[in-house]
């Protein structure tokens, strides 16, 4: 018996996550929260026939514990989408929903599996984080920033640059570093099968698709002309990272090979080694992790990396440093950290975009 829950089901990227995972066969429970709509979500989905039961809930009568209690794994992309000329640092407003969020999860399921898709994931992380130590159930094995897509995004890419785009899923590249422009550090000398040298030492078609890599959520923003980010591709990213979890921690199959995520470096002593490589003393960074039935068991070496990799890595290391200490303590940032929304029936200030 596993209970997934959904912060944030009503939305553009909460609605095609849902349904991905009602069709996930290890979940025999789905929970769906929002502010708005959720229990239409819940309603229509319940009609597919998988094992997955579906309830949905709104904030009265403490909605977002009700729906948490006794989770498994809670999958967040709540909170305000990006717009045209907003970068994924401007959704600072999002840390608000997450440290409520985190406080119910705390109260809710202390134990369960923490993925925060919601933006910017260099920082709502941290917010988790803090968030739970304050309430003293931080379990740093446990929460995930999800930086997959990145993953999703570096394969389909570098297939369409080598003229195979039907072969995107064959191609495995390791994304490391964060989930934000110059944070997102593909590591295209690793990548497998092993990239030809035509397209890996011409910097002209690199620096191209390393670009692309990092900034394909502006492409989609651009592309949506105002109406939303990366949704459906989000969602497919999301689904496929909780399905790495869920496998390790309930279906019998540890990874077989590494995964990437945006983790607590302390969660492991591996993390000590990362730091090393990386040259700084960042408490979070996005980096190889093998996972086992208590989430993260190993974080593993970043690895060998060529002179163009750690160009690129010193200027992750030197942006993700701000992001991470903006946060610090959630209680002590005020404003900066409050957004308008309803979830468990608290409103904040300043109000974000309208949706």
């Amino acid at each position: 018996m596993v209970k997934a829950v959904v912060c944030g089901a009503a939305g553009g990227i909460g609605q095609p996550l849902s349904l991905l995972l009602k069709l996930n066969p290890l979940i025999t429970e789905l929970s769906l929260y929002d502010v708005v709509n959720a229990l239409g979500v819940a309603a229509d989905l319940s009609h597919i026939a998988t094992p997955a039961q579906v309830t949905g809930f709104l904030p009265p009568d403490n909605g977002a514990e009700r729906a948490l209690k006794g989770a498994d794994i809670v999958v967040i992309p709540a909170g305000v989408p990006r717009k045209p000329g907003m970068t994924r640092d401007d959704l600072f407003v999002n840390a608000g929903i997450c440290a409520t969020l985190a406080s119910a999860i705390a109260n809710a399921c202390p134990k369960a599996f923490i993925l925060v898709i919601s933006n910017p994931v260099n920082s709502t992380v941290p917010v988790f984080a803090e968030t739970l130590k304050k309430a003293g159930v931080f379990d740093p094995k446990r929460l995930f920033g999800v930086t997959h897509l990145d993953i999703v995004r570096a394969s389909t890419f570098l297939a369409t640059v080598l003229g195979k785009p039907e072969d995107a899923p064959k191609y495995k590249v390791p994304v490391v570093g964060g989930h934000s422009g110059v944070t997102i550090l593909p590591l295209l000398s690793q990548a497998e099968p092993k990239i030809p040298s035509d397209v890996l030492g011409d910097k002209a078609k690199r620096d191209a698709l390393v670009n692309r890599i990092q900034f394909g959520g502006d492409e989609v923003v651009k592309a949506k002309d105002g109406a939303g980010s990366a949704t459906l591709s989000m969602a497919q990213a999301g689904a496929e990272f909780a399905e790495f979890v869920l496998q390790a921690a309930f279906g019998g199959k540890k990874s077989q090979r590494p995964v990437q995520a945006y983790v607590y470096l302390g969660a492991e002593a591996g993390g000590e080694a990362v730091k090393k490589e990386i040259g700084a003393d960042l408490d979070y960074f996005s980096v190889n992790v093998e996972l086992g039935p208590n989430g993260i068991e190993k974080i593993l070496p970043i690895g060998q990396i060529d002179a163009a990799e750690k160009e690129l890595l010193g200027a992750a290391v030197k942006e993700l440093g701000p992001s991470i200490e903006k946060v610090g303590d959630p209680a002590l940032h005020g404003d900066q950290i409050k957004a308008e929304t309803s979830v468990q029936g608290a409103t904040f200030q300043p109000a974000p975009p309208k949706l």
